[in-house]
């Protein structure tokens, strides 16, 4: 899986303006707990090569990238989660899950694919 990481402030902006073309994935990630490794790797077994044509996938470092993290539950009204996946389309939040409530196929039924 080729996530596009998250590490500036400005690029939330961006991400908004991607989602008016094609579905935006946030996935907001400690890398100190074992649950949201563990929902990481489920994810990335699943992914397929031909998924990123779907929807655009973007990795967030909650500890590195703590100030994002608090940017983007402010920007789009989405209470702070960890581990935590946000769809983005049309600049707005479609969908939203955290902890074991993640999972591909949810994800992919979101964005009718």
């Amino acid at each position: 899986m080729d996530w596009k990481r998250l590490e500036d402030l400005s690029q939330i902006e961006d991400i908004k303006r991607e989602s008016l073309q094609r579905p935006v994935l946030i996935f907001k990630h400690s890398t100190r707990c074992s649950i949201s490794s563990m929902v990481l790797n489920r994810l990335k077994r699943n992914w397929k090569p031909v998924d990123t044509e779907k929807i655009s996938p973007y990795y967030l470092d909650l500890i590195s990238y703590r100030d994002i993290s608090n940017a983007i539950e402010k920007e789009f009204n989405v209470y702070h989660e960890s581990p935590q996946v946000i769809i983005l389309k049309d600049g707005q939040v479609a969908y939203d899950n955290s902890h074991s409530g993640i999972n591909y196929q949810d994800i992919f039924a979101q964005i009718g694919g």
